[in-house]
C-alpha cells in the first residue's frame, strides 16, 4: 500500500492521494495507517487509479468521492451542487448566534445547493423549522439526501425560484449563499470552479444579478426584527450594504471570515 501511495504523491499531491486510496478502500485515515505494509487487492488498486487519472485531469475531490465535510459533519456533494467550502460555515455561525438554543423558529435557505448550510443549522437548533429551496432538480436530490441524514424533522426542501413559491411565509432569519461572481471572472475557468455548476456560480456582468432580487424582495419574507444574512464576493461588501440599506433593512453589517475577506453581510427587518 505504501509503495502504491507514494508513486501517486508527485501526480496529484500527498493529501488527495491519501483521501482517494480511503475512498477506493472504504477505510478511515487511521486504518490506513495501521495497514501501511498491506497488500491492496486488485480490484481497489484499479479503482485508486482511474481516480488518480480523474483528479489529474482536474475534477474536484469531492465529486470523485461524493462527499465533502463541512461544520463537522459529512455532506453528500454530485457535480449538480457547488461542493461545501471552509468560509461557508461563517454564514452558519452567523445564524446560529441569531437563533436562540431551544427556541422555535423560522429559517429559510435560498438557493440551497447541497444543503449544507440550511441542514447544518437545523441539526444545529433541532427546534427550528428550516426551509430550503432550489430551482434545480439534481440539487433538490442532493438536499433532500443531506436533510434526511442530518435534520429530518425538522427540515423541509422545495423547489423555488427563490420566493416564487412560498407565498407570504415569513421567517426569522433567512441565509444565502447565492451566485455572486461576475460571467467574464476568468476564475471561472480555472481549478475546482471548471467542474462546478455555471448556474450556481456565475451571476450577471456584476455579479450582484441574484443578490439584487434577494435582498429586495426579503422584507416581505421576514418577521419584524429577523435577520437577512448573504455570502457574496470579497469587492462586493459595500454594493450589498447599499442594496440592503435600499430595502429598508437596518443594523447592516459587513463580517469577515478567518482569512480577512469579507465575506457575509446582513441587515435586519424593521
Amino acid at each position: 500500500m505504501a509503495a502504491l501511495l507514494e508513486a501517486s504523491y508527485a501526480t496529484v499531491g500527498r493529501a488527495d492521494a491519501r483521501i482517494l486510496l480511503r475512498h477506493a478502500l472504504q477505510r478511515d485515515a487511521a486504518w490506513l495507517i495501521a495497514h501501511a505494509g498491506d497488500t491492496v487487492v486488485a480490484t481497489c488498486v484499479e479503482e485508486f487509479r482511474a481516480l488518480i487519472v480523474r483528479r489529474a485531469a482536474g475534477e474536484p475531490v469531492a465529486y470523485l468521492t461524493g462527499t465533502r465535510e463541512f461544520y463537522g459533519r459529512s455532506f453528500n456533494v454530485t457535480p449538480a451542487v457547488l461542493i461545501p467550502r471552509p468560509e461557508t460555515e461563517l454564514l452558519v455561525e452567523l445564524a446560529l448566534a441569531r437563533l436562540p438554543a431551544g427556541a422555535t423558529r423560522r429559517v429559510l435557505d435560498l438557493g440551497a445547493g447541497s444543503g449544507c448550510v440550511g441542514v447544518t443549522v437545523a441539526a444545529e437548533r433541532p427546534q427550528t423549522q428550516v426551509t430550503l429551496v432550489d430551482t434545480c432538480t439534481g440539487a433538490l436530490d442532493v438536499a433532500r439526501a443531506n436533510a434526511a441524514q442530518w435534520a429530518a424533522v425538522n427540515t423541509t426542501v422545495l423547489q423555488s425560484n427563490w420566493y416564487a413559491e412560498l407565498g407570504d411565509a415569513r421567517y426569522d432569519v433567512i441565509v444565502a449563499n447565492p451566485p455572486y461572481v461576475a460571467d467574464g471572472d476568468v476564475h471561472l475557468q480555472q481549478g475546482d470552479l471548471r467542474f462546478e455548476p455555471r448556474t450556481a456560480l456565475a451571476a450577471g456582468a456584476d455579479g450582484l444579478r441574484d443578490l439584487r432580487q434577494i435582498i429586495a424582495q426579503a422584507p416581505g419574507h421576514l418577521y419584524r426584527g429577523g435577520w437577512l444574512l448573504l455570502e457574496h464576493g470579497y469587492d462586493q461588501a459595500a454594493a450589498c450594504a447599499q442594496l440592503l440599506a435600499a430595502a429598508g433593512l437596518k443594523d447592516i453589517m459587513t463580517v469577515p471570515d478567518l482569512a480577512g475577506i469579507p465575506r457575509v453581510s446582513g441587515g435586519r427587518s424593521t
